[in-house]
């Protein structure tokens, strides 16, 4: 599995803190190893992003992405009010 990263996910990722930063870091690897690892709390997220699934970053953060083929990218990052707001 490749996983890209979309120019919406990647403008929104270098304003984040460098903590989050790391902590995407972190899961995105966990993500590559077990993608259902329930430390992800891995689930789609089909009303506000239509074929899209939701990774837990941390407490409040989460990034979205979705399956192209055996790929992922992910589209999206936030806290859950930015995302779901």
């Amino acid at each position: 599995m490749k996983i890209f990263l979309h120019k919406i996910f990647l403008k929104k990722f270098s304003k984040l803190d460098d903590k989050v930063k790391q902590k995407f870091k972190e899961r995105k690897n966990l993500f590559l190893t077990d993608t259902i690892h329930p430390l992800l709390n891995n689930h789609p997220v089909d009303k506000v992003y239509p074929g899209c699934r939701s990774i837990n970053i941390t407490g409040d953060y989460r990034a979205i992405f979705r399956h192209i083929g055996d790929d992922v990218e992910f589209i999206n990052i936030g806290t859950h009010s930015q995302l779901y707001g």
